[in-house]
C-alpha cells in the first residue's frame, strides 16, 4: 500500500510517503509561510521513492483547526492531487493528530490538546483511549476541568500555561510535541482497521472559528 500524508495546519509543515518498502518524510519548521513549500516537499519524497502520484492508494491529511492559511493550503493541495488522479482521501483534525502522536511518544492514553488560536483563545480537545472529544474553540479559562493523570500538549499550553494548568488541574505538560505527517500514516491505518474508508468526496477543512473564516473569504 502506498500512502501520501500531508500536514500544514500549524507552524510545522510535513509530508510523508509510505510504501511497502520504506517511509520517506520531509519537515519544515520555523520557515515563513512553510505551507507554501508543500508541493516541493511532495516532489522530493516521490523522487526519492521513485514513485508517481498515480501509484498512491490514498492521501491522508490534516484538515484543521489551525493556522487559517495553513489549513486552506493543506486542504487545497489535497483536493488538487485527489481530483487530478482520482485518489481517495481520509482526513483527521489537527487536534486528533497531535493527541495521537503524543500517546505514541509519551506512552500514555490521556492527552489534553490545546493549540494557540490567537485572539485570546485556544483550539481545545481531549484525546483519551484513542478517541477525540470535546473539540472546541474557547478562552483558556473555559477548557475542561480534568485530572493530573492527563498530559497537556500543543502551542496553547506554551501561550497560556498557568491559566490552563489552573483550569484543568493538569501538572504535566510537554511543549516539544507537534503534529507530524508520519503520524497521519499510522492514524489512517488504524482508522481503516476500525472500518473507516478513504473516499473520493471533496476534502473539507475544519475551522471552528467560522465567523473569521467567512470574513476572510469575502
Amino acid at each position: 500500500m502506498n500512502i501520501l500524508a500531508i500536514d500544514t495546519c500549524t507552524e510545522i509543515s510535513s509530508v510523508t510517503l509510505f510504501t511497502s518498502n520504506t517511509q520517506i518524510s520531509r519537515v519544515l519548521s520555523n520557515v515563513a509561510k512553510g505551507s507554501g513549500h508543500i508541493l516541493r516537499l511532495c516532489d522530493e519524497v516521490f523522487q526519492e521513492a521513485e514513485l508517481k502520484l498515480n501509484e498512491v492508494d490514498f492521501i491522508a491529511y490534516s484538515k484543521g483547526p489551525g493556522a487559517f492559511t495553513g489549513v486552506r493550503m493543506c486542504v487545497g493541495v489535497v483536493q488538487g492531487l485527489s481530483l487530478s488522479c482520482k485518489i481517495p482521501t481520509i482526513g483527521f483534525s489537527t487536534l486528533e493528530l497531535l493527541g495521537f502522536g503524543a500517546t505514541k511518544i509519551l506512552e500514555v492514553n490521556k492527552i489534553a490538546v490545546a493549540l494557540d488560536a490567537r485572539m485570546g483563545e485556544v483550539y481545545w480537545a481531549i484525546y483519551e483511549g484513542g478517541i477525540i472529544k470535546n473539540m472546541k474553540i474557547c478562552e483558556p479559562e473555559n477548557v475542561d476541568s480534568l485530572e493530573d493523570s492527563f498530559v497537556g500538549v500543543g502551542t496553547g499550553w506554551k501561550s497560556y500555561l498557568e491559566v490552563l494548568k489552573k483550569t484543568t488541574g493538569i501538572d504535566t505538560v510537554d511543549l516539544d510535541i507537534s503534529p507530524k505527517a508520519s503520524d497521519l500514516v499510522d492514524l489512517s491505518l488504524l482508522a481503516i482497521e476500525s472500518g473507516q474508508k478513504p473516499n473520493l468526496e471533496l476534502p473539507q477543512p475544519i475551522y471552528l472559528r467560522n465567523n473569521v473564516a467567512q470574513k476572510s473569504l469575502k
